[in-house]
């Protein structure tokens, strides 16, 4: 490496402590008490926890307690409990149970208090990495938020009890490969944000990385952001941290294009942007004192090296890449990991799982300690201790000293088989308590003879006075109607500080909607399917929000009333990839083969809420002995296949795993129009899918090509098409009806 300077419950008591400062809606650092976020409450890594273990044995000495969970990300600790997200079903025998899940215990005794399974579907993430991203829980109202890999977002309150729940996939087009790799919210004020690479529709269509803030209260969307460029990575991790910089608040974090990017967390307005990477960036920035420290491990920007770590003065605007950055360590492999920050030293561990004291004001390499093989997760520094996992179930309690770190523990976890217990997420510290979750459960060390109390650290106030309005948002940002719903609507407006400001009387209109719009209340009108906006003025600030509107089933397209290349705009993930063109003298949608990008992509054409409904569409591959397609098409989140290279006939919902899945031959004839035909019934207990294809030439066959039964039923979801495309494939005649 080279170093380049550059410039028992009821007997617990309650204590609350309340911290004074002006920082917005954050537990401080410097304060004991719950564990918020994966990286703690400051975003560091670091815990002002004392009285901490030094050892422990998983055979009892210091374990609390344990619970039977296999997790792979950090816990949330917060008014007594602790919440883990991970995956359920594992006996292979019954594969059809496997799903993600979202559970809390007493911090105290381990007791479950709550757990919600939910599906996994319209993905390809495998089930060894479910529950990637670590939850995140609110200060204020309790309130604990999941992203699950396959872009479900969701507020359980403390009693379990869904608040909301968005299905991000769906409906802004959130993006995820097989690599799995999922980010972790946020929480800052009235805002749960997120961040993915998505493509959706209207300005949103473009593949992007692209941050999206929630109330966090009611999961309306406040705003988008789309810092960035063109997406180089599907799959990435990195979360976003808060940090407050010459007085403004920002949120920070990596992009799918190699950029870090600080925003405005009140709007989304793009502060600064710093290109590191070639390739999309995985690691949790950390921040203090004006400087942001982060790594990755891929090709860069400017040599042909791999890997880097730099520190950037965070204090700029623009294209800071050339003029704000205070060093950098060459070839530093840290791509996974991310970095805690204590005194003036950054601690770090690369992807030889290596730990690095790093001298936070020039970049010096203090000292390197070995820790294993792999390094995927991050250290916390607590008590005078780091706290540091290894992915291959190797746990470590080093003690800071002034030259280096002196080993107080090492433990290695396995699961029931002994095989080792993988570990990728951090340590949460909590109540004098180290938690922690694996693939061989959810662990609370500690020292049983001390009483077990719960701190809470409450949420600061904004101070200062509030300015005039700068921003005016429109709030829902984004909404999904059917034609004749209303939808009411609301202006947020905002400071220059990000303050909420009273909201006051506001003239509204509507661009490329029928219906009305008055005092906020827009009611849908008109006929057909619209996507357009609401726009509203307060004095001389405007903003507007996004609807689209769909007509009751039944729903038809034959594409003859679109230009070639177009498409109707309301459909996600259709530019650039199923496009109108024609066929046999016909205007028929055409999805061919990409010169560049993924060749199997779905197709969104309605909202999610639609259930016990049939599509059916005519379809035409193309195809060689060699290259052969897949065509299908979507309804409530299962898929009905033709595999024209396996010549079989599948039905399914999770791709990567074929949980509730049926096969049955089905020899695919290239070049021939075919009548494919998808129905799903379900209720709360059962889904029921049905699916037919048969040569459009020949009558319908009264039977059922294939039948699957899911006794845990996805409640509902848009209709849309699927295409695997080495060769040019052809819909036609798309219909949607209820059952």
């Amino acid at each position: 490496m080279s170093i380049r300077n550059e410039d028992s419950r009821g007997q617990r008591a309650l204590t609350l402590i309340v911290a004074i400062a002006s920082a917005v809606l954050l537990a401080p650092a410097g304060e004991a008490g719950d564990w918020t976020s994966w990286r703690g409450p400051s975003y560091t890594g670091v815990s002002e926890e004392t009285g901490l273990i030094d050892r422990w044995s998983p055979e009892g000495e210091n374990l609390v307690w344990k619970a039977d969970f296999i997790g792979r990300s950090t816990p949330v600790v917060i008014d007594g409990r602790v919440c883990v997200i991970g995956r359920t079903g594992v006996d292979p025998e019954t594969k059809i149970n496997r799903q993600e899940i979202v559970a809390c215990y007493d911090a105290g005794d381990g007791k479950k208090l709550w757990e919600h399974k939910y599906n996994v579907y319209m993905t390809t993430v495998p089930f060894n990495r479910v529950g990637w991203a670590s939850l995140v829980a609110d200060p204020e109202t309790g309130n604990v938020y999941a992203h699950g890999v396959a872009g479900q977002f969701t507020a359980y309150a403390p009693d379990g009890t869904i608040v909301w729940s968005r299905f991000l996939t769906e409906e802004f087009g959130r993006l995820s490969g097989y690599g799995g790799r999922t980010q972790t919210a946020l929480i800052d004020g009235d805002q749960a944000i997120i961040n993915f690479v998505s493509v959706g529709w209207g300005e949103l269509m473009p593949l992007r990385h692209r941050f999206f803030s929630f109330d966090k209260k009611t999961g309306d969307l406040l705003w988008v952001s789309t810092p960035g460029q063109m997406a180089a990575d599907f799959n990435t991790q990195g979360g976003p941290v808060v940090a407050t910089v010459n007085g403004r608040r920002l949120l920070i974090s990596g992009n799918a294009d190699g950029w870090i990017y600080a925003l405005d967390i009140a709007t989304g307005e793009k502060i600064w942007g710093f290109h590191l990477s070639k390739r999309g960036i995985n690691v949790t920035v950390v921040f203090e004192n004006d400087t942001v420290f982060v790594s990755h491990s891929e090709e860069n920007v400017d040599t042909g090296v791999m890997g880097r770590m730099v520190a950037i003065d965070a204090t700029g605007s623009g294209d800071v890449t050339k003029t704000h950055e205070k060093w950098r360590i060459e070839e530093f492999g840290g791509g996974f990991p991310s970095p805690a920050v204590k005194d003036g030293v950054v601690y770090h561990v690369d992807n030889s799982a290596n730990l690095h004291a790093i001298d936070a004001a020039s970049g010096e390499i203090k000292w390197v300690y070995n820790i294993g093989t792999v390094g995927k997760a991050s250290p916390v520094i607590a008590d005078g201790k780091i706290y540091v996992p290894e992915t291959n179930g190797r746990f470590h309690i080093l003690k800071l000293k002034e030259d280096g770190v002196e080993p107080l523990d090492h433990d290695e976890l396995t699961i029931a088989n002994g095989d080792y217990a993988e570990f990728y997420g951090s340590v949460a510290t909590a109540y004098g308590r180290i938690y922690f979750a694996t693939e061989g459960g959810v662990y609370c060390l500690g020292d049983k003879s001390k009483p077990f109390k719960v701190e809470r650290s409450e949420p600061a106030k904004k101070a200062g006075k509030p300015g005039p309005a700068t921003t005016l948002q429109v709030v829902p940002w984004e909404v999904q109607l059917e034609l004749g719903q209303s939808a009411d609507f609301r202006v947020r407006l905002l400071d220059a500080d990000g303050n909420v400001l009273s909201e006051k009387p506001a003239t509204w209109s509507l661009d490329g909607l029928a219906g009305s719009v008055e005092d906020g209340a827009f009611k849908s009108g008109g006929e057909g399917f619209q996507a357009g906006k609401i726009v509203a003025k307060v004095g001389g600030l405007t903003g507007y929000a996004r609807a689209r509107v769909y007509p009751p089933l039944p729903w038809s397209f034959d594409f003859e009333e679109f230009d070639t290349g177009g498409f109707p705009k309301q459909w996600i993930g259709a530019n650039r990839i199923y496009l109108a063109g024609e066929k046999d003298g016909a205007k028929v949608l055409v999805k061919a083969p990409r010169g560049r990008g993924l060749n199997r992509t779905f197709l969104y054409m309605g909202p999610s809420w639609l259930n016990n409904y049939t599509i059916e569409a005519d379809i035409f591959g193309e195809g060689t002995k060699r290259r052969r397609p897949d065509i299908g098409l979507i309804n409530s989140g299962y898929i009905l296949d033709l595999a024209g290279a396996k010549n079989h006939l599948e039905v399914r919902s999770w791709t990567a795993e074929l949980r509730m899945a049926k096969q049955v031959p089905f020899e695919f004839e290239p070049n021939t129009w075919y009548r494919m035909k998808l129905k799903v019934v379900s209720n709360a207990d059962k889904a029921t899918v049905y699916g037919k294809v048969w040569k459009k030439s020949d009558p319908e066959p009264e039977d059922w090509t294939i039948t699957a039964d899911d006794p845990h039923p996805i409640p509902g979801g848009t209709p849309g098409l699927l295409g695997y495309s080495p060769v040019n494939l052809y819909y036609d005649n798309v219909t949607v009806y209820p059952n």
